[in-house]
């Protein structure tokens, strides 16, 4: 039976009647799909005491800031006692369950192990060979039936996630889809937004509002790649950062090293003040000399993170550009630059990965970018064009 203390979703009622092994939950963005697993493999691993459960993902910069954050937030909400191994990134409850957190960037970390529950939280990410890999481990059987959980959002058609388990109806395998009619939890803003992804983009407003089967295209950037770390001793460091308040605060951290320009994810939360911003700021961006260019569409909020001692600026404008020729020119000199991104800012490969141009009903590519998820995409594009094409000396655009 489910603590009380746990709000239960449509999506973890289906979790705890499922004895197929293989479950996936396909599902649009807010449908708890990931909080319910989360929920449910906790439950798990209190009534069935000495199982082992991996929670993957694949890389660990990337699984360190989404599930092993979650299990650990939950378990602290919840009050359930629990021992952290921070060193191992294992949790061990006092039935003698765990919770191992191991990702798939090096196989041969869950190649010598067997666990009674898998946990893969953005399946699309990884290989049909990391999955299979991961198959012959689910095999320990002390709380039967052992049983992989996948999770994702439904933007790969073409993936082995769909091929495999959705297309080929594989026969271990249930398969869900979930959207945001399956978390009553969530804000109406939230579900405001999604609902309006209609008059943006009927792809993504199937993907993400919905939560059917998709394909994303014309996406604006594909001049990035992923790297473990920013260099030391860059030659500049700059930063991003784009207001929110029931939407994302986004900061993003700029260092520039040979020419090369390496982004990191520093901020990525909503409900947060400006007081509490700048508490973490603080911390954030210990140099307070180095240039930030934030949303010039909050001059308050800029002036009083100013007066708090940092080098805060408002984001580029020029009063004879119109908002939207500014943004395409923004985007434009972004992707002149070739964009080194670190593995554990997460919500820059959300966003950067959805990022893409609006199209009619004709399925005509427009010149604006979709209006969803985009605050760090914003934040991006507020420092490198406001620090490195002001520094040129082309001033004439808008940025916003």
């Amino acid at each position: 039976m489910m603590p009380k203390q746990i709000q239960a979703t449509r999506i973890l009622q289906r979790l705890s009647k499922s004895i197929s092994r293989i479950h996936l939950e396909a599902g649009g963005a807010g449908s708890s799909k990931s909080h319910s697993v989360a929920q449910w493999i906790i439950a798990t691993a209190y009534n069935h005491p000495g199982i082992s459960i991996l929670c993957t993902r694949k890389t660990f910069p990337s699984l360190r800031i989404t599930s092993y954050k979650l299990v650990n937030q939950l378990l602290n909400d919840y009050q359930f006692p629990h021992e952290l191994n921070k060193t191992e990134h294992l949790i061990t409850l006092p039935n003698r369950s765990e919770f191992l957190f191991k990702s798939l960037d090096e196989p041969e970390k869950v190649k010598s192990a067997e666990f009674d529950r898998i946990w893969v939280e953005e399946a699309t990410e990884i290989s049909y060979d990391d999955f299979q890999q991961l198959d012959l481990r689910l095999r320990r059987n002390k709380a039967p039936p052992d049983q992989m959980y996948l999770t994702c959002n439904p933007i790969g058609k073409l993936s082995w996630v769909y091929k495999e388990l959705v297309e080929k109806k594989r026969p271990d395998t249930i398969y869900f889809t979930s959207n945001y009619h399956d978390n009553p939890f969530l804000s109406n803003d939230y579900t405001r937004k999604l609902k309006e992804l209609i008059g943006q983009d009927l792809n993504l407003y199937k993907i993400y509002c919905l939560g059917e089967w998709g394909i994303l295209e014309n996406l604006i950037y594909t001049n990035w790649e992923p790297v473990d770390n920013v260099p030391e001793y860059p030659d500049e460091v700059v930063y991003g950062l784009d207001f929110g308040f029931n939407n994302q605060t986004g900061l993003i951290e700029i260092s520039v090293k040979d020419n090369r320009f390496y982004l990191r994810e520093l901020l990525y939360e909503s409900r947060i003040t400006n007081q509490e911003l700048c508490s973490r700021l603080e911390d954030l961006i210990p140099d307070r000399e180095r240039c930030i260019y934030a949303d010039s569409s909050e001059p308050a909020r800029i002036q009083e993170i100013f007066d708090h001692g940092f080098n805060v600026h408002p984001a580029v404008k020029h009063a004879d550009t119109i908002a939207k020729k500014g943004v395409i020119e923004g985007i434009d000199f972004v992707k002149t630059k070739h964009l080194y991104i670190t593995k554990d800012s997460v919500n820059v490969f959300k966003e950067i990965n959805s990022y893409k141009w609006k199209e009619d009903k004709q399925g005509q590519i427009l010149d604006e970018p979709v209006k969803f998820n985009d605050h760090l995409m914003d934040a991006i594009r507020y420092a490198l064009v406001s620090h490195f094409r002001l520094q040129g000396g082309t001033k004439d655009f808008f940025i916003n």
